[in-house]
């Protein structure tokens, strides 16, 4: 019997890596070219609001295939050359079996791979991370007639505990509370960095503004829903990501946070629309694709309500890009 956040890790770290992992779901770097695009130009707007420091540390967590990657810089090498003189960039990856993938992909840009964000040498950065927060393992705890129990996870089934944990007296029976630690002290550790040294943050995700009681753990499995007990190591576990307890984290941090905004909002602010456009005429046979691709990324009933964006940065920089009224 294990804690359900301990089994969470041990599963995503089995499922990520093998070679097949990514076969299992489709993020939004791989619907739309433009996505990449414009979060690689929101970067060197970014840059210039941070006094052009050089060198800076374009970073990615979770680089996927590397498909972000390679569409953002393609975008800072066609428009913002002396950003892309600047950068730097480092890809976090814990798979050997991605980081293999994202080397083929990416061969040829002045990148290095870290295992994790406490690898990355000093400096001034500028990060991003797409459905990222969601795989940290998160803990459950349920209200039950006789208190708080907190759920382990023993032979495929979930076993409650009495939970050690301080929580709310006065929800019903059977509300559940969901704790994302890893990304509290992920976040907790990238704000203190970037007062001390500078830059900004962007995270795309998906869950609820506020934070509120309710059980969001899910599993995919060849792009369909799965028992996210059952099997570990077979399937894609996430859970929703609660925006306001990772900015209250990042502001006792001393970072400046802004959002969460809807993705949907926020890629249309960052021109996503005119980009997708430009592709559709350059390419007529493909513009269906390309047009229906970028509305499933911002129409409300697709991805743009539920997917937020979340920025923290230094306390000095000026309301970021995308993220101003």
């Amino acid at each position: 019997m294990e804690r359900l956040d301990h089994f969470m890790a041990r599963a995503n770290a089995a499922f990520y890596a093998r070679g097949d992992a990514l076969a299992h779901f489709t993020t939004a770097p791989e619907i739309s070219q433009a996505f990449g695009e414009c979060l690689g130009l929101w970067a060197a707007v970014t840059w210039e609001a941070m006094g052009r420091p050089e060198p800076v540390w374009l970073v990615e967590l979770g680089p996927g295939r590397g498909t972000l990657m390679a569409d953002a810089w393609r975008a800072v090498a066609e428009v913002a050359a002396p950003f892309a003189a600047a950068a730097r960039i480092a890809l976090v990856e814990s798979s050997p079996a991605l980081a293999a993938i994202q080397r083929d992909r990416l061969a040829g840009l002045p990148a290095r791979w870290l295992a994790d964000l406490a690898s990355l040498p000093p400096g001034p950065l500028i990060l991003l991370a797409n459905e990222f927060l969601d795989a940290l393992p998160i803990r459950q705890f349920v209200r039950r007639a006789d208190g708080w129990r907190e759920r382990h996870v023993a032979a495929g089934a979930f076993v409650e505990l009495p939970a050690e944990e301080a929580l709310p007296p006065d929800l019903p029976e059977g509300s559940v509370i969901e704790r994302n630690e890893a990304a509290l002290e992920l976040i907790g550790r990238l704000a203190r960095r970037i007062v001390a040294e500078g830059g900004a943050a962007l995270f795309l995700d998906y869950g609820p503004e506020q934070s509120a009681p309710g059980e969001s753990l899910q599993a995919v499995r060849h792009h369909a829903p799965a028992d996210p007990l059952a099997e570990p190591g077979s399937a894609d576990l996430t859970a929703h990501v609660d925006f306001a307890a990772l900015a209250r984290a990042a502001r006792a941090a001393g970072a400046a946070v802004h959002g969460p905004l809807p993705q949907g909002l926020f890629l249309q602010r960052l021109h996503i629309v005119t980009r997708a456009a430009m592709l559709a005429q350059a390419a007529p046979r493909q513009a269906g694709l390309i047009l229906s691709g970028m509305q499933r990324l911002i129409a409300p009933e697709g991805m743009g309500r539920l997917f937020k964006a979340l920025c923290l940065c230094h306390p000095s920089l000026p309301i970021p890009y995308g993220f101003a009224p």
